[in-house]
């Protein structure tokens, strides 16, 4: 029986999850696989995982993470910001994975048939500590107790004057998308950042919020139908639900995470569940 699987956050730079994606392979030739980002920093790296995967599943679905957007060290000459964007769905297109930037596809197995929805969102600071009306106040907040993303050196907006105006640019793309999409098919929404903001309710440093989604996105799932929402991000693997419809955590995360926990399963189903 086919199986539309899921993961993210596989950040294959480290060789302990290098070595757990080398293993990864369908149980049926036809299952299909989404990959809710952040595969890796650099573009080497995440070419060598995504082709890997390309080709053992019949089908590949990618969508960025913040991590394959940063211009780390070693890549300053390279694409950055939404040229870097443009290069990583080019490589993606040359191995036949579907981006975000492609025409939607329909799951027809099991639980389908749901169209998938691969999205880009990015995050706009919206999601503020406690206290903070606005991006200044939550960025202060969270300088003065030491919990600020890496986003804030490596992840460059360009030609954006900022990411949050990149991340309004994205909306407004994604929504004129899923808008024009065929009706009476539900959805599954596929972003690596939570459209909700109830998944960051248990991160142990709450300052992070900010950087993980915007408040814009809070009812997609109702509104464009969602039968699921597949993310990552917070690599706090885990289902929950609002409105009857699951939202599934699919990281795996750093060494560090999940060794104390024992070797955790890579992939994990969407459909069946």
């Amino acid at each position: 029986m086919a199986e539309l699987l899921a993961t993210s956050d596989l950040h294959v730079g480290h060789p302990e999850n290098r070595a757990l994606v080398e293993e990864v392979g369908p149980r049926s030739a036809d299952d299909w696989l989404i990959v809710a980002g952040d595969v890796g920093e650099r573009i080497a790296d995440i070419e060598w995982a995504l082709r890997t995967l390309a080709g053992r599943f019949a089908k590949v679905f990618w969508v960025p993470g913040n991590h394959e957007l940063w211009t780390p060290p070693g890549e300053e000459d390279g694409p950055r910001g939404v040229e870097r964007y443009r290069h990583l769905v080019d490589m993606c297109r040359s191995m036949g994975i579907v981006t975000p930037e492609d025409p939607y596809e329909v799951w027809e197995g099991p639980g389908g048939p749901v169209t998938i929805a691969p999205m880009f969102l990015l995050y706009d600071y919206t999601f503020r500590p406690e206290g903070a009306t606005t991006k200044e106040e939550g960025l202060a907040i969270a300088y003065e107790r030491g919990i600020v993303c890496t986003d804030e050196r490596f992840l460059h907006p360009d030609p954006y004057p900022s990411r949050e105006a990149w991340c309004e640019a994205r909306l407004a793309e994604t929504r004129k998308r899923l808008e024009d999409r065929p009706a009476g098919v539900q959805t599954v929404l596929v972003n690596h950042w939570p459209l909700t903001r109830d998944p960051t309710r248990v991160l142990w440093y709450p300052e992070f919020a900010q950087w993980c989604g915007t408040v814009h996105t809070d009812d997609w799932h109702v509104r464009y139908d969602a039968k699921v929402v597949v993310y990552g991000h917070l690599h706090i693997p885990r289902t929950i639900e609002r409105d009857g419809v699951p939202f599934v955590e699919v990281s795996l995360g750093y060494p560090r995470e999940w060794k104390p926990r024992g070797t955790p399963p890579v992939l994990r189903p969407v459909f069946p569940d």
